[in-house]
């Protein structure tokens, strides 16, 4: 008996197994259920309003004022350089001449020499629409529309100085082209130009894929 006791004091301590008292920490032990502090972070996050969709079609806020006002500006040239075209129409109706009357120092400083038109054109394509540091997509688009709208004005020119009949109906008919020529410039100033002043951008008929392009 003596010698049972004596081995038992002398051998290793053994870890039980059967008792629940000296057994380790389970590892699928459930947490803690949460306390009462942390209520109050779940109501603020139940009461937060959910996020808004943005309109990626309205990007009038992304537009900076100078790059609006310097877009709308280039659609004066086109206009200026086909405003000829419309010397039926305004003197037969005298309201687009009171109308279009505060565009008169600006016209006499565009014809005021010969080289003046070609020397904004080159402005206009060089130093904006391939001036990818200086100006924005927004400006160099609008600008690249302009361009392309003053290039189409060849063809109506071109028939100008061919076909200039004195009367008959080949003269009414030769009237009503020039006028169209010139209603298609103004409404091409009024929207391109007043779409870029609220900061959108203007999508011109016939020359709106040419610009895109042309601008990277």
């Amino acid at each position: 008996m003596a010698s049972a006791v004596s081995l038992l004091l002398l051998s290793p301590s053994r870890p039980l197994h059967g008792a629940g008292l000296l057994r380790g920490p389970r590892r699928g032990a459930l947490l803690p259920l949460p306390g009462p502090a942390q209520a109050p972070r779940r109501r603020l996050l139940a009461l937060a309003p959910p996020p808004r969709a943005s309109n990626n079609n309205d990007n009038s806020g992304a537009v900076e004022a100078p790059d609006r006002l310097v877009a709308a500006v280039a659609y004066l040239y086109p206009f200026l350089d086909g405003a000829h075209h419309g010397r039926f129409l305004l003197a037969q109706f005298p309201f687009f001449s009171a109308l279009l009357r505060p565009l008169a120092p600006a016209a006499r400083l565009f014809h005021s020499s010969p080289l003046t038109p070609f020397l904004l054109f080159l402005t206009l394509y060089f130093a904006v629409v391939r001036n990818q540091q200086a100006f924005s997509r927004f400006v160099r688009f609008n600008a690249m529309q302009a361009v392309a709208l003053d290039v189409l004005l060849i063809f109506p020119d071109l028939l100008a100085q061919s076909f200039a009949p004195s009367g008959g109906v080949g003269f009414e008919i030769f009237q009503s082209m020039e006028s169209t020529v010139f209603l298609f410039l103004l409404v091409c100033l009024v929207y391109g130009g007043g779409a870029c002043l609220l900061g959108k951008t203007p999508r011109l008929p016939i020359v709106a894929d040419a610009a895109e392009r042309q601008v990277m």
